[in-house]
């Protein structure tokens, strides 16, 4: 071969080389491939299985008919049988695309090829999940009919536990809590009645059953009664589960009828990826509905939260981002940010409550705790409360009731007074990680030092310069006369939030 006819040939390798090349990266990569031929292999195995329970569940219901025919759901096993295969054939159809992308080979349909991977595979395995339960299930018929005599004893000790359950407990608590608190009464008694029900279907259920459960000890049952005598076992058992449960449930809810709720945004920060809010959860249990004092805790405790939670709360610091009165249920909670303490008020034509009541001097109309209850004001108002005016609390009541947070506005600017923008805001948490990190130097409305503290209406300690204000120790600062008029506030409305949230209870 001559020098020019070997260049000739080495060029033409060279091209082979790169168009080679070139076709390898343009194919779906390798283990994609050995993905295709797991599932295919998986789809063949669970098709055996299914098609094996199949074979297995006909052959049960066929000896057995009557009693398959009379079992809660059992006539409804062939048809769950027929789902899970048509689940199966649906897993089947992926396999025959997956072939045709296997057969062009192509790189750029990878992610297509993926998700038809991921669909094969949940059809494969969901058709397999169901077709075991079914046949876990009637097993345990044919099983439980197979020992029907040794079930009796079983039967007789679920009946007992059933119908020796004390109830009486439990109806004199749901009976005290319907007196104090009337507009609970109809669901109470509808979920005591529910107790009360399972013990019912469980009396008659075994006087109705007694000469089925004579003669299934000393003969053989045709398979209707052997179903009769099925539920019975199955009813009682899960009742005697259920009564000791379902009577906690309703003691729980009851109690917490007796107890209010806030918790309080006192805190945030963040560094990077890491969000975190400091939340004052404040309780305040009451032995009745009408207890003039009550039983008052309060926890603290810093806990991560993701970014869209902690920039939907940036403007609630120093506010209750829910509240839950007594006479309702946890589900019930109001979970929209409100001024902390503004829910205890009574409204100004009922004059006052278990909390406090409205005053008027020089003029004005403003809300008064009593004394017992200092301790919830000052966990309430950081130590630092001042009276709610009766404009401004109705402002507050008509945000509420729209669903909308209520901010307030200072009397003098037109700076909100409550959220993180808040002047009383920057007052009462001047202390705080948010603040001592130049969270408020950012403000438009910075608040002004002694703007407050010079009042004769400000606690003791806030009217002290010197005193630390921060939220270390529990005080007592009751007032001793009203604010000075002051027309009614006009609402404040921050910057737009990352997630709107919507007022009600969540039940």
């Amino acid at each position: 071969m001559t020098r020019s006819q070997l260049r000739l040939s080495a060029v033409g390798l060279s091209v082979a080389i790169v168009i080679v090349a070139a076709s390898a990266l343009d194919h779906l990569p390798a283990g994609v491939h050995g993905q295709i031929d797991s599932e295919r292999a998986a789809l063949i195995t669970s098709q055996s299985q299914v098609g094996a329970i199949r074979t297995q569940v006909e052959d049960q219901i066929g000896a057995s008919p009557d009693l398959f025919r009379a079992l809660p759901f059992g006539g409804q096993y062939l048809g769950r049988i027929n789902q899970a295969s048509a689940e199966l054939r649906s897993a089947a159809n992926d396999t025959d695309r997956l072939a045709e992308f296997e057969k062009r080979n192509h790189r750029s349909e990878q992610q297509n090829v993926k998700m038809l991977l991921a669909d094969e595979q949940k059809n494969r395995t969901q058709a397999l999940a169901d077709a075991t339960a079914i046949q876990k299930e009637a097993a345990h018929w044919v099983d439980a009919a197979a020992h029907l005599p040794q079930q009796i004893p079983v039967m007789e000790h679920d009946y007992q536990t059933v119908h020796s359950f004390d109830l009486a407990g439990i109806t004199a608590t749901v009976q005290r809590a319907e007196t104090d608190w009337p507009e609970k009464k109809s669901d109470l008694d509808g979920r005591l009645s529910d107790d009360r029900a399972l013990v019912l279907q469980a009396d008659t259920q075994w006087q109705s059953t007694a000469a089925l459960r004579a003669k299934a000890a000393t003969s053989t049952l045709n398979g209707a009664d052997v179903a009769t005598l099925l539920a019975l076992e199955n009813t009682l058992e899960n009742s005697a589960a259920a009564l000791p449960q379902k009577t906690a449930e309703l003691q729980t809810l009851t109690s917490q009828l007796y107890t209010s709720w806030d918790k309080l945004l006192v805190d945030m920060k963040s560094h990077g990826s890491d969000y975190q809010q400091q939340i004052r959860t404040v309780r305040t249990h009451l032995a009745d509905a009408a207890a003039k004092s009550g039983d008052v805790t309060s926890t603290e405790q810093w806990t991560a939260v993701p970014r869209d939670t902690y920039e939907s709360m940036r403007n609630d610091l120093g506010m209750a981002i829910a509240h839950k009165p007594a006479g309702e249920y946890d589900a019930e909670a109001e979970r929209v940010a409100q001024p902390a303490g503004m829910a205890y008020v009574a409204p100004y034509a009922q004059g006052s409550n278990q909390y406090g009541y409205w005053d008027h001097r020089d003029g004005r109309d403003f809300w008064v705790f009593y004394g017992q209850y200092a301790l919830l004001r000052d966990l309430l108002f950081n130590h630092d409360y001042r009276p709610f005016d009766r404009y401004e609390w109705e402002n507050y009541r008509t945000y509420s009731t729209r669903g909308q947070t209520y901010y307030g506005q200072d009397g003098s600017s037109s700076a909100p007074k409550y959220g993180t923008q808040g002047t009383i805001t920057q007052n009462r948490y001047s202390s705080s990680t948010y603040a001592k990190s130049g969270g408020f130097r950012d403000s438009h409305y910075a608040s002004k030092s002694g703007s407050y503290r010079s009042s004769p209406y400000a606690s003791p300690g806030a009217r002290d310069p010197n005193a630390d204000h921060a939220p270390k120790t529990f005080g007592h600062s009751s007032p001793s006369s009203a604010p000075r008029s002051a027309p009614a506030p006009r609402s404040y409305r921050p910057a737009p939030r990352s997630a709107p949230r919507s007022f009600g209870r969540h039940r």
